[in-house]
């Protein structure tokens, strides 16, 4: 592995000059940290439109055939603004007018949205004097518009390893008609991820406006601590579970290779922020690595005597959801009973048909639905290792007088899963918070 860091930016660490003077300060203090990841412009306030919005609003007008005269403009001056704060000698003209010409000509959808990425990245390259390389010739999706890691490796990993520093925007990369393709999820994250794994880099530093990941949500918890280090296994755990987190598409390529990732904070560059590894021997402080949920399930409830003497009976209820397009969440059972969860939004308009089809297939002595369920996990290694962590958790919830409706635990002890009804979803949170994170700092 090499001594190289890869760098990611998002778009609150490049929304203006200010910001972007943050970032050169960043990356040239160190080195190492040779390729540049770069984001479009995000928010420079709340009120603010991030750029990629914008564009995505210019472009529905010129589909239209509409005039987005103004629209543009408003483009333009966002990055005209930040080139002129930090008075540089250069100028997008030639790229304004070749990006509006291909508005006029329908260029589509992703093409108008990664627009921001590619100015964005023009611009960084220039004030910190980097090469600036165009993902378009060695980003590479498939003829079915899935993501090629081998020929993107191939082609990239060259062309970086005749480069000593240069900016890459992030977000997109091409087709085999050479058509521009964006990610559907965390794009720049992803881009990052493919950078680092291209050239083997020893760390992937992703760079955002938080100071790593908190253990859980800060609109739950008042200024929960943030996670010092996690495993992938964990952050997949979390991140299946509705946590603001990297997806996993954003991690695969850094994953694969065994390079781990350091969010960090582009306005408190000091702070340790969080390490995402592929395995740890470190232990948390709170036993717990964190906490996350999600609400808006429901339960089927199936009864039926002599359940486990009956072969296939599983499948058969499986079988049931299967031809209804159903997936299930979570399926805890008994020697008498089974409890099937599933997404409401996606149950409810095939509820009677899938009841429907398990009484045809398992003949129970009873079944009913439940709604109003929200799941909770808890997650964390150290939690193999430390006795009556389950205990701990139920003494919380009963101390805060909720009432679990399911439990479930993998078999790797990695994380807990419980049920809730969807009202007691963040006294329950709270609740679990304080009883490892909060009663440990006193």
């Amino acid at each position: 592995m090499s001594n190289i860091k890869v760098v990611k930016f998002g778009g609150s660490s490049l929304a203006d000059a200010n910001q972007f003077r943050k970032v050169a300060e960043i990356v040239l203090a160190d080195p190492d940290r040779r390729f540049v990841v770069a984001s479009a412009p995000g928010k420079r306030f709340s009120e603010d439109t991030k750029v990629t919005d914008m564009l995505y609003a210019c472009y529905a007008k010129a589909a239209e055939g509409a005039n987005f005269a103004e629209e543009f403009a408003a483009i333009e001056e966002r990055y005209n603004g930040i080139i002129s704060e930090l008075g540089l000698d250069i100028s997008l003209e030639k790229e304004f007018t070749k990006i509006k010409n291909a508005f006029e000509h329908r260029a589509g959808r992703d093409y108008a949205a990664s627009r921001g990425e590619y100015l964005n990245s023009i611009v960084l390259a220039a004030f910190l004097k980097f090469e600036f390389i165009d993902p378009a010739g060695y980003i590479k999706f498939g003829e079915n518009g899935v993501f090629d890691l081998e020929k993107t490796l191939s082609l990239l990993g060259p062309r970086l390893a005749r480069c000593e520093y240069a900016v890459i925007p992030g977000f997109y990369g091409s087709m085999p008609n050479d058509t521009i393709r964006t990610f559907s999820r965390g794009g720049s994250d992803v881009t990052g991820s493919i950078v680092a794994s291209a050239v083997n880099a020893k760390i992937y530093e992703n760079w955002t406006d938080v100071s790593g990941f908190l253990i859980c949500d800060p609109r739950i918890v008042e200024n929960p601590e943030p996670i010092k280090t996690i495993t992938y296994r964990e952050l997949r755990e979390l991140a299946y579970m509705g946590a603001g987190v990297l997806h996993e598409d954003a991690i695969f390529p850094v994953r694969k290779a065994g390079i781990p990732i350091n969010i960090k904070n582009t306005n408190r560059p000091m702070d340790r922020g969080t390490m995402i590894v592929a395995d740890s021997d470190e232990t948390s402080e709170y036993v717990i690595t964190g906490i996350a949920g999600k609400k808006g399930f429901s339960v089927i409830n199936i009864e039926k005597d002599m359940m486990n003497s009956e072969q296939g009976f599983g499948r058969n209820v499986l079988r049931a959801l299967e031809k209804n397009g159903m997936n299930f969440e979570h399926m805890p059972s008994g020697i008498d009973t089974m409890s099937v969860i599933v997404n409401t939004d996606a149950f409810k308009p095939v509820q009677q048909n899938v009841l429907d089809e398990i009484n045809f297939r398992v003949h129970p002595d009873h079944m009913d639905v439940e709604d109003d369920l929200a799941l909770i996990a808890v997650v964390g290694r150290s939690m193999r290792k430390a006795r009556g962590t389950a205990g701990r958790i139920f003494s919380a919830l009963a101390h805060a007088k909720i009432n679990v409706k399911m439990i479930d635990q993998g078999s790797s002890e990695l994380n807990i899963i419980i049920g809730v009804t969807n009202e007691d979803f963040e006294p329950a949170i709270r609740a679990i918070y304080d009883i490892f994170v909060a009663t440990a700092q006193k």
